[in-house]
């Protein structure tokens, strides 16, 4: 499995990063364990979990995994996150000192270790002054709770203001940030993606399939059953099958991920895995299995690399909808600057 560097850090993670939101939920202790054991089986060595996934019930799962494998955790780079409520109180939940401060010693607990080696802000708290989160962040660095942290969910200006926070106050600096990122949702490349290039933050995609779109689970006009995401929460899986479904993009993209997988005799979901690997700034792209078939499945796009015209196929269909100002052509064209007969 390629091995590429945790963003502006020097500590390296694989390409591929096991997500663990459904343990505890879609995927009992007994998958969760053999899943875990798969992937690093494969080569894998990046876990990513969060406080609020299952309540705190995948945190304890990665625990006990790791407690019956000693040794391993020195070996893995485990991620997990805080920032969403976990009570009912009024500072259960955001990115004050306060919250933090408890969700980070719980976390702790849960998953068994002394330090988190990427702890994420889950997303942007407006209450809560930057300056503060920051200052938290960088004493749990020195205090070797953590050893690096990173955003998700955060805006390109949110990123940068962040980023030149530490920087003026002399704090250790994000090296990550987790937005959604997949060929249905590109829109992070307008503001987002430069902002992460622009300052060394490497991207970890989650939702990379876009909800099993792009793995081929849905058909058109045809409403989802059984073993999906949306099929196993009726209602609200036909509200977002029907919001998807109207729109003609998607099955533009749709087409091509299956046209590229039958060409090649692969699963469109590698194909549509492989893209977003390929995608610049990208350090490890977040595979949420919900089974070790599946897993084994993602796993196969570790494998492969798509061709200049299998990625410009794919560009092409997938090309985000962009105002003709700021983002446009007009906008790009303002912005351009060149050097008359230079290069």
């Amino acid at each position: 499995m390629e091995y590429r560097k945790l963003g502006n850090s020097g500590a390296v993670v694989t390409a591929w990063c096991l997500g663990t939101m459904t343990f505890g939920k879609e995927s009992d202790e007994t998958t969760s364990f053999a899943l875990m054991d798969d992937y690093v089986e494969a080569g894998g060595n990046f876990l990513d979990t969060a406080d609020v996934y299952s309540a705190g019930v995948s945190e304890e799962i990665i625990g006990r995994w790791l407690k019956g494998r000693p040794g391993i955790a020195q070996s893995l780079v485990i991620a997990s996150k805080g920032r969403f409520p976990m009570g009912q109180g009024p500072n259960d939940l955001g990115l004050s000192r306060k919250h933090l401060g408890a969700a980070l010693d719980a976390s702790l607990r849960r998953l068994g270790v002394e330090q988190i080696d990427l702890y994420q802000m889950h997303a942007w708290d407006a209450l809560t002054p930057l300056e503060e989160t920051l200052r938290f962040l960088d004493d749990a660095v020195r205090n070797g709770k953590i050893a690096y942290y990173g955003f998700s969910n955060f805006l390109g200006w949110q990123l940068t203001k962040a980023v030149w926070l530490a920087k003026a106050n002399g704090y250790a600096p994000p090296v990550t940030l987790q937005p959604q990122y997949n060929l249905l949702v590109r829109d992070i490349e307008h503001e987002i993606v430069p902002a992460c290039r622009d300052a060394g933050i490497g991207l970890l995609p989650w939702s990379p399939l876009g909800g099993g779109w792009l793995s081929g689970k849905y058909r058109r006009d045809q409403a989802p059953t059984g073993a999906t995401r949306l099929g196993e929460n009726p209602q609200r899986g036909m509200e977002a099958y029907d919001a998807r479904n109207a729109k003609a993009a998607t099955w533009a993209v749709i087409g091509a991920v299956e046209d590229i997988a039958r060409a090649r005799g692969i699963s469109m979901a590698q194909v549509a895995l492989a893209w977003v690997a390929a995608q610049p700034a990208v350090t490890s792209v977040i595979l949420g299995a919900r089974t070790r078939a599946q897993l084994a499945d993602n796993l196969g796009a570790a494998q492969l690399v798509l061709t200049a015209d299998e990625i410009a196929t794919l560009d092409a269909a997938s090309k985000p909808q962009m105002a003709e100002y700021p983002y446009g052509t007009g906008g790009i064209n303002q912005r351009n600057r060149r050097i008359e007969g230079g290069r």
